[in-house]
């Protein structure tokens, strides 16, 4: 079976087990893991951060420094199409209890103009005021977008002239850094703090690092445990995301080099697919609106013939490559696709 859902289904490499194997048992929630420790300040380093904190997931991630940023009430001044509004259920609002704006952008960047007339440092007679501004890269909703880094200090700028912070939803930083040519540290510079994820395209199997100044990092661990995000023996799967960081970022261009092939050989089928131009990364979001078939049925469809993809959207496929897709598998992805588009029309 071809698994194309997300990279979230990589597993874990030798190197990883191993590294499990031999871990050190602390409890990271009390007198702290010499292994979580690490990774922590390998994150940190790697962010050009003075602190991390290791979390169980992204959504996670995103909610803590949602808490550890913000007051109460305050809004969050986001693009329209984020992940922490479309797919973290409510948790800006049911439980970090703030209020958002999502502004208009294209491909997950923000208008600027959008921003420069909705954010207010301070709470007024009768509009709030700004606590937090948000990016995401690479866009989700976007198809694995990059934002430029010309556009993400743009964004720092508005925002810190006008004294509020900025964070960088990066659970794919590494793919962006990989798609601009530079490094984390060059993508997170541009956020007051930022998250990102080693349980996708790094390949270990559970984590996420909230990485900020030490004393937002100090603000953060007790909303970790508020949200139930305490680990105790963390050491064996932070073993697992030092080697992810060590060693499978460089890597990483090989997934996007896929993902374009991929693309490509879906564009043959027919036009109306996807443009190749528009994929980055790792992420394919294919449109299905020509067949007349949902994305749905054609998740369905798809999966006797050896092929696992998600929809995204009533009529569009999320397809996503990683370290278990070479070329064979999506030659043989491309061709279970092209299969179900001859049947269409039967």
């Amino acid at each position: 079976m071809i698994d194309l859902r997300s990279d979230t289904v990589t597993q874990p490499t030798e190197a990883m087990l191993d590294a499990m194997h031999s871990a050190t048992f602390g409890d990271d929630s009390r007198d702290g893991d010499a292994t979580v420790q690490k990774l922590e300040s390998l994150a940190a380093e790697m962010t050009g951060k003075a602190a991390a904190a290791y979390v169980p997931s992204g959504t996670m991630s995103n909610l803590v420094s949602l808490l550890a940023h913000a007051d109460r009430g305050g809004e969050v001044l986001v693009e329209g199409t984020s992940h922490i509004l479309t797919a973290e259920l409510g948790g800006v609002g049911n439980i970090a209890a703030m209020f958002y704006r999502g502004l208009p952008g294209k491909r997950g960047a923000m208008d600027l103009d959008a921003l420069r007339e909705r954010i207010r440092p301070r709470i007024t007679r009768n509009q709030q005021g700004t606590s937090l501004v948000w990016m995401e890269t690479t866009h989700n909703a976007a198809g694995g977008a990059v934002l430029p880094l010309a556009h993400m200090a743009e964004i720092r700028k508005i925002a810190h002239e006008n004294e509020v912070p900025v964070h960088i939803d990066g659970a794919r930083v590494f793919n962006a850094a990989a798609a601009l040519g530079v490094s984390a540290k060059d993508v997170a510079q541009h956020g007051d703090t930022v998250t990102f994820c080693v349980s996708k395209g790094l390949s270990a199997p559970i984590g996420s690092l909230i990485c900020g100044s030490r004393d937002f990092i100090e603000r953060a661990r007790g909303f970790r445990r508020m949200v139930g995000g305490n680990m105790r023996q963390a050491g064996p799967i932070a073993a697992a995301g030092i080697v992810a960081l060590e060693n499978m970022v460089e890597r990483l261009p090989e997934d996007h080099r896929t993902a374009k092939r991929l693309a490509q050989g879906l564009h043959k089928i027919d036009a109306s697919i996807i443009d190749p131009a528009t994929v980055e990364t790792n992420l394919v979001r294919a449109s299905v609106r020509a067949s007349g078939r949902k994305a749905a049925e054609w998740s369905a469809a798809l999966k006797p013939r050896g092929v696992m993809v998600s929809p995204c959207a009533a009529w569009e496929l999320r397809f996503v490559t990683h370290r278990h897709i070479g070329d064979a598998e999506v030659d043989q992805a491309i061709s279970a696709f092209a299969d179900v588009w001859k049947t269409r029309m039967m």
